[in-house]
Formats: C-alpha cells, structure tokens, sequence
C-alpha cells in the first residue's frame, strides 16, 4: 500500500514551493494535479505519470467522488502518490473529503502546506494584510456552494472584518459588491483584483466595492482573488488598466 502526499503548489511560481514538496514531486510515480497549477511546476515531477483532476467555475470539472476513488485506486498500485493542489491544500482545497476517503480505505495520508493564493497576493502588492491602527483581523471566505450544500451568510462573515479576501469568487463579482454592500459596507470601499499571483502574467486591477463588478470584467482566464479593505486604498491612484510586478516596483519606489 502506497502513501498519498497532499501537497500545496503555492499561488504559482515554481520557486514558492516548499523544500518538501519540491522533493516529493521528483519522488512521485503519479501526479494528480489542479487546472490551475503553472507548468514549471509540473516539470518538477518528469517520472511521474501526469493526471489532470482541476476543477474551474463555470467549465467542465472532474466529480470530487472521482477524484477520491482514482487516488485509493493508485496508492494500491503505487508507493507515492501526490495529490498537487493549487495555493495550500487545507485552506478551500476540499482536502478534508479526500482525507476522509483515504482514511476509510486504510491509505496513509500526509499533507504538506504551501503558500496560500493570499498571501502569494499580498506580497506581489507589497502589502500586509493587517497594519497597526487599520487593519487588526483578516478574513478568508469564498460564496462558492458546491451541488446539493445549503447557502451560507458568507457576507455576514466578512462585516466584522478589516481586511477581506474572496477566494473562487472572481465571476461573481456582482453578487459579491451587492453582498458585501448590503451588509453595510460602503460602495467607496477600496478594492483590488489580483489575478496570476506571483507569474509573469500578473495583473493588479485596484477599484471599489461599488465598481468592482466592471472591475472584475477586465479580467483574463487566470486565478484570481478579490481583496477588499482600506488597506488598498493607496492602489486607487494607480494605474485604472492594471499593474504587472514591475509597475508595482516602480510605483512604490
């Protein structure tokens, strides 16, 4: 019986990946990988039998259950199996399922952290999160309701925070500004896109909560977080078409 590694790929660059889950992508004999997951990445693993599982809004996705059973079914073939997850597996990466399936079938599971989509963000901006006086509590939430759940009062969640991060929730931008506004949060709150977190194809969109749904439209095929808190505010002066991550250097020098 193999062992199945879940691993963080981190929000995209090939070098923010953990020591440990370098060394397990050139140890595995297959690679189930994320839609999302940059290909220098996958390069990593050359030996590996490459198996594409990703799951994106709005496209054709592979069914959890599936994706359960194909990992039971190779770590009975395999000694290492490694379930490659984009940002950090534990954080919206339905890794609980996947544990809970590999536990059930007697499969050794191990997961390995990696650099959560925010965070991969908040560098590439050269801005914290929290700042003294600000922004004192963060929040990480996504509106995204999966086949058969109960919807969830997610804009509730994010009243009481400073600082706001919306994972999965790119293409509904819409519903997102009138959630949040109708929790009373104003239409001038600053707001920031960043798509293609810490890859050459990066793009910083600074708006408001008010315009965001424009905003959101300019927006290409890549992963994409939606950032809200007065933090940004200094963004709104900003280019209004973007900024890549030499714009940024440039802007903050």
């Amino acid at each position: 019986m193999g062992k199945v590694y879940l691993v963080g790929a981190g929000p995209g660059a090939a070098d923010l990946l953990t020591v440990r889950a370098a060394r397990l992508l050139g140890q595995a004999d297959v690679l189930f990988h994320d839609a999302l997951v940059d290909d220098e990445v996958l390069a990593l693993a050359p030996q590996a039998r490459h198996v594409a599982v990703g799951k994106r809004c709005g496209q054709l996705s592979t069914v959890q259950q599936f994706i359960n059973r194909q990992l039971i079914d190779a770590a009975r073939r395999y000694s290492c199996v490694v379930r490659l997850k984009g940002g950090d597996p534990m954080l919206f990466g339905r890794a609980q399922e996947e544990i809970a399936a590999l536990a059930d079938a007697g499969i050794e599971v191990e997961a390995v952290p990696g650099i959560s989509a925010a965070f991969g963000a908040s560098s590439a901006l050269g801005l914290s999160l929290t700042r003294r006086g600000l922004s004192r509590s963060v929040v990480f939430l996504t509106p995204a309701v999966g086949s058969g759940e109960r919807p969830h009062a997610w804009a509730d969640a994010a009243r009481g925070a400073d600082t706001v991060v919306l994972y999965m929730a790119s293409r509904q931008a819409e519903v997102i500004a009138q959630g949040l506004m109708a929790t009373g949060m104003p239409p001038g709150r600053p707001a920031v896109l960043v798509e293609n977190a810490s890859l050459p194809g990066q793009r910083v969109l600074p708006t408001t909560l008010g315009q965001l749904p424009d905003t959101a439209r300019e927006l290409g095929g890549g992963p994409a977080l939606i950032m809200v808190g007065d933090i940004y505010a200094g963004l709104l002066g900003q280019a209004a078409g973007g900024l890549d991550e030499e714009s940024l250097r440039t802007a903050a020098a």
